[in-house]
């Protein structure tokens, strides 16, 4: 799991009426006044005395007042944005008056956080005390409800020492249900339809903050995600460095044979894993079984998802979306070169991390997840980035391909991928070059045989469109 570290708009109207005012006047303060300014300084100098001093003092105090007036303002209303990272919080420049003119605050000065509801739509307003004593009042109709998200998660990650309500962890976790889509119907009928005749449901209760594994060597700090009979948690190990802990469940009502083979799978699939050496994957620490249940120790890797660099960072440059493709493309190739072959099954955005450093790493794998489901009934993978023959159970090393279509869409158009279907991103982003578009195209293809058939081609084929996107000619014609 990527460290959490996002930026979050505050929109307040205040704010809003201030910047569009600002946008609307630029031509006064920013070009006729500093004009104005010159033709004075310029008078003032070349005809000495037709301006009386004071007035020449005075009209260029007030000019030269406006203009810097003007100026802050506008910077002050277009940085509207809260960091939130590991080190702590830093508010916008609006904020200044109400906390001390001291905007860069660590998680051990947060002393508590409240939820003060209101009738309205929005759920109310987010009281944030500190231990210096300044209360930051941010009502939640200013902040997108995924921001207000992500912002109560960096709460609840990094704020150790601070007090939350309970009507503000009962407001989280109401928002993280909506996320995860609890008590909705899935966005294709289709799709619904077709897991709910082929897959059985199952039951699974992750565990709880705060649980200890190993005899206190492994503490759960919160869960990451959860589906199907797995869990991926953040940890804590030897009570010091974070990690990563994925949970595997056989269910117990499997055919005793098939539950044997799965969990002979698991812990070979463990142990392979393990042994994997690759500057852009995440490395398996540790693997063990605990009350039946499975784990592996991964790696915590510093920086955002993908998915969450690409909300954040809307329109990216087709370029730079390359260049994270040739990297996915040349981890499965990595992977996909072992023998026998890894198949990871879960490639996603949300699987692949811009590491702080600019690196592309894999953080997570989906290839004992899929001995589980063959035990249990359960599949593997996100609905939009699972292969026709994964969901047959047949999965190959095209399904990571297919996966790996899905996730270039996703980065070129900031949309998941329609299951079930060939992808082209030229029909959403119209500066997608062509040979990309095919690239997609063909990538998501129905059947494995008409994708291309190694990463290693796919390696090759980004490779030539990068080429000619620093000629600065895209060549047309069929990826190939």
């Amino acid at each position: 799991m990527a460290e959490l570290n996002v930026v979050v708009p505050y929109r307040s109207v205040p704010l809003k009426v201030v910047f569009s005012s600002m946008c609307a006047l630029f031509p006064l303060w920013a070009v006729i006044a500093p004009a104005i300014l010159g033709f004075l300084i310029g008078r003032a100098f070349a005809y000495p005395g037709v301006i009386p001093p004071h007035l020449v003092v005075i009209g260029c105090t007030t000019l030269l007042t406006t203009i810097l007036s003007c100026m802050a303002l506008s910077a002050v209303s277009e940085n509207n944005r809260i960091h939130i990272s590991k080190d702590g919080l830093c508010f916008p420049p609006s904020f200044l008056p109400r906390l001390n003119f001291k905007r860069n605050r660590n998680w051990n000065e947060l002393q508590s956080a409240n939820l003060i509801k209101d009738s309205g739509p929005y759920g109310g307003t987010l009281l944030l005390s500190f231990d210096s004593g300044e209360h930051l009042n941010m009502p939640l109709r200013n902040i997108k409800e995924s921001d207000v998200e992500q912002l109560l998660l960096g709460v609840e990650l990094w704020g150790g020492n601070c007090n939350r309500s309970a009507e503000l962890i009962e407001y989280q976790r109401s928002l993280q249900n909506e996320s995860r889509g609890i008590g909705q119907k899935s966005y294709t009928q289709m799709w619904e339809d077709e897991l709910s005749r082929r897959f059985a449901p199952t039951t699974f209760i992750p565990l709880e903050p705060g649980k200890q594994l190993q005899k206190g060597r492994i503490e759960v700090v919160r869960q990451l995600a959860f589906g199907g009979l797995s869990a991926i948690y953040l940890a804590h190990l030897n009570k010091t460095d974070l990690v990563v802990l994925k949970e595997a469940v056989v269910h117990a009502k499997a055919d005793p044979e098939a539950k044997k083979q799965a969990e002979q799978h698991l812990d070979r699939e463990a142990k392979i894993l393990s042994t994997l050496v690759h500057p852009n994957i995440a490395r398996v620490l540790d693997h063990f079984v605990e009350d039946d249940r499975h784990y592996l120790v991964l790696e915590y890797i510093s920086g955002q998802d993908l998915r969450q660099f690409v909300k954040q960072n809307e329109g990216q440059e087709v370029e730079k979306i390359v260049d994270w493709a040739i990297d996915a493309a040349t981890i499965l190739t990595f992977l996909h070169g072992n023998d026998p072959p890894i198949i990871h099954r879960d490639l996603t955005p949300d699987n692949l991390v811009v590491r702080n450093d600019g690196a592309l790493i894999l953080i997570d794998f989906g290839a004992a997840n899929q001995f589980v489901g063959s035990a249990t009934g359960t599949v593997v993978g996100k609905q939009a980035y699972i292969a026709p023959e994964q969901l047959r159970g047949k999965t190959v090393t095209q399904s990571d391909l297919y996966s790996l279509g899905g996730t270039i869409y996703y980065l070129l158009t900031g949309r998941d991928p329609m299951p079930l279907s060939i992808s082209h991103p030229r029909t959403l982003r119209h500066d997608t070059p062509e040979p990309l578009d095919e690239l997609v195209a063909k990538l998501s293809a129905f059947e494995p045989a008409e994708r291309f058939q190694t990463a290693l081609e796919v390696v090759e084929q980004l490779e030539k469109i990068k080429q000619s996107l620093h000629r600065g000619v895209v060549a047309t014609g069929e990826a190939s």
